[in-house]
Parts: structure tokens; sequence; C-alpha cells
């Protein structure tokens, strides 16, 4: 077992990433997630691996895309407008298929928004956010110490799939402070061929993502497809928190998830069995599984920091047997547990 201590998120998923084998992380300063950089700037050249503070999150992811075509662990962080800048790397990085980690701890927008923790960049992050055929991995976790577990395996899986691999926390989550205990280093490790090494004694490669031959990209396409496919056979990740017996599901994820198992806590100590469901990867989504989650129940009720971004993955796992209610604030609100509690009593029983 690794050291417990008491942790800031940020402060956690930083040092998971040293302990994954991170030895470069590009940086570039945005409200919620500074500590990162900071601890990162402290910690990596006493360990002898690479800080570099970039001049723009556009450059920063796309040094993390020149690095890890090296074969590197590489990684960035950033909040909500500076995710928007960098999703053209995103792309890049997944036509190339280069492995990377990004730290998303999101922000209220739209625009500069302000620095509250927030949900609003579901879509951007779950749905590609830039051009082309491609997917990112997303973890969502709801405490200090998943988000330290998600980032070290994060790493992991990204390597695995050579894929982007993204930590979507929020503000409240990387500012907050839990008792931690440190991931020990998996050891995982997979062999990288295709890394740009030097050509000396094999013939030269490049990592691209331009494909223009007749027919060339469409055939990398179908192979991106099959990939996709084996993650999501293979990646899924989800929490059951007494469903089993429930007549309403809460859905939720992160730090709404937090308020909802607050909220079943209550109604069930006034007889209304209510569980949550939590997905903790949104790509892959646990349609399956929330779909058998949400099987005969009454009511399934959709709980975001936003104005409804998984609401259609929601709707598209239940399938219409169940009716699915909603209930978000967005800007940096947060559904407080007496909203729930009093959502779900007003189904009746």
């Amino acid at each position: 077992m690794g050291k417990r201590v008491l942790l800031k998120g940020n402060e956690a998923a930083a040092e998971a990433a040293l302990i994954a084998g991170c030895t470069h992380y590009f940086a570039y300063p945005i409200t919620p997630q500074n500590e990162i950089s900071a601890y990162m700037a402290k910690r990596m050249p006493k360990l002898n691996r690479t800080f570099l503070q970039a001049e723009s999150e556009i450059a920063a992811c796309n040094m993390v895309y020149g690095a890890a075509a090296t074969g590197v662990r590489a990684m960035t962080s950033s909040s909500s407008p500076g995710i928007a800048l960098k999703q053209e790397a995103f792309s890049y990085i997944a036509g190339a298929e280069v492995p990377a980690v990004v730290i998303n701890m999101m922000r209220g927008g739209p625009g500069l928004g302000n620095i509250a923790g927030s949900q609003g960049d579901y879509n951007m992050c779950v749905r590609g956010g830039s051009n082309g055929d491609f997917h990112n991995l997303v973890y969502a976790p709801s405490t200090v110490q998943e988000l330290a577990d998600l980032t070290l395996k994060a790493f992991d899986v990204a390597e695995k799939y050579r894929i982007l691999a993204l930590i979507l926390g929020d503000g409240y989550l990387a500012q907050m402070s839990e008792p931690c205990v440190l991931p020990e280093p998996s050891g995982e490790r997979h062999e990288k061929p295709w890394a740009l090494t030097g050509a000396e004694g094999r013939d030269a490669q490049v990592i691209k993502s331009l494909r223009l031959a007749d027919g060339v990209l469409e055939v990398h396409n179908r192979h991106l497809e099959e990939k996709y496919k084996a993650v999501e056979a293979a990646e899924v990740m989800f929490e059951n928190f007494m469903c089993d017996d429930a007549d309403f599901i809460l859905v939720a994820y992160g730090t709404a998830s937090r308020v909802c198992k607050a909220a079943v806590m209550r109604l069930r100590e006034k007889g209304v069995k209510a569980g949550v469901f939590r997905p903790i990867t949104l790509w892959p989504y646990p349609y399956e599984a929330l779909s058998a989650a949400a099987a005969g129940k009454k009511k399934v009720l959709t709980v975001e920091m936003s104005l409804g971004q998984m609401l259609l993955d929601v709707q598209l796992a239940v399938r219409g047997e169940v009716p699915v209610d909603f209930l978000g604030r967005p800007g940096g609100g947060v559904p407080m547990v007496d909203e729930v509690e009093e959502r779900v009593l007003s189904y009746g029983r």
C-alpha cells in the first residue's frame, strides 16, 4: 500500500502522474488547475524530468504530441477555455495514434465564464470536440482518491491503445483536500515499435495524421474504428450505488454524484428507495449497465452541473422504457442535496 496523505485534488493528480512515469509535462496557467503546474514545476526537476512552461495552451498540447511521438509518457492539464484551445492537437494525436494524458478541471462557461466548478465541457470532451472521426477515452473521478487512481490508470490505458486519455474533473474536485493513499506504480508498459527513437539500424518511419492518397484515410479510419470497439468492449467503468432494490435511479458523475449519494441516504431514511448510477468512463459510456440498472424502475433522474449535456446519453441508455427527468445547474452552480431530495420526493412513492 502507498502512503496515506492529505492532498488537494490537483496535487493528487500531479503526484499520481509522476508515479505513473510521466517524464514530460507541458504547462500553461489557468484556474482552477494551477496547482498541477506548480506541483510539477517543483517536483519534476528534482526527478530529472522535463517541465516546460509553454507560450500558450495550443503550444502545450502540441508539445505533448511531439514528446509522446518519441515514446515518452507526456501530459498537459488545463481548464475549460484552455481545453477548447487544445482540441486541434487532440485531433492530431488521435489521427497519429500517439498515447497522451490530459487533465481538464472544468470551470463555468461559455467563454471565460468563471472559475467555479462546472460540468459544461461534457459534449466537448466526450463527443470529440474537433474534426474527424475519433474518440478520447474519458474518465470522470468523483473523489481525490479516485482522481489519483484514474490518473495513473490513464497513462497505462493510453499507452495500451495509443489513444488520448482525458481526466474530466472540475474546480471543486481540483481544490478540495481529502485523505488519499498514493497508488503504487503499475509496472505496465507496452512495446512501442512505432515511436520516433532514431532510424539507426532500421528503416525510417513517420508519425502523422495527414493521409492524402486516395482511400488511405478511409482505411486508417476503419482501423481506428476497430480500436475504439475494443476500448468499448474492455474499458467501461461505472459504479452502482444502492440501485438493485431502488424505485428511483439518480444518474450523475463527478462532484454531482457525491451530492446524489448524500440525497439517497436521506431518502432511504424516509423509506424512499433510491440509488445512484455513476458513470466513471464517460467514453466509452456504460449504456448497457445503465439500461440494466434502470430496468423496471419508476423514474430516472439525471443530475448535472450543466444544462443537461449527459442527458442524451442517459436517454439513449434507457431507450424510452423508463421516464427520465433532469435537474441541473450551470455556470458553477451545484445541485444541493435538498434540491435532489425534494425532486425525488415529488415523484411520490
